[in-house]
């Protein structure tokens, strides 16, 4: 889990936003634990699982 937090302000289509939540809400996550899994993806996809262990500091959230 990571140690400290940092406030991202994203500006979203109302309709995307309400689909989003509701699709959150079936798998049983807040949209902030999926923001953070899309970020967690993209970084290891975009430098490469080898430089994920030094990017997230032996981080393993599951949230």
């Amino acid at each position: 889990m990571e140690k400290r937090t940092a406030r991202l302000t994203v500006l979203v289509d109302p309709q995307k936003k309400a689909a989003f939540e509701k699709l959150c809400e079936l798998e049983d996550v807040t949209p902030s634990q999926k923001i953070r899994q899309f970020m967690r993806d993209y970084i290891e996809q975009a430098l490469g699982a080898d430089d994920k262990e030094q990017i997230f500091n032996g981080e393993n959230d599951n949230n």
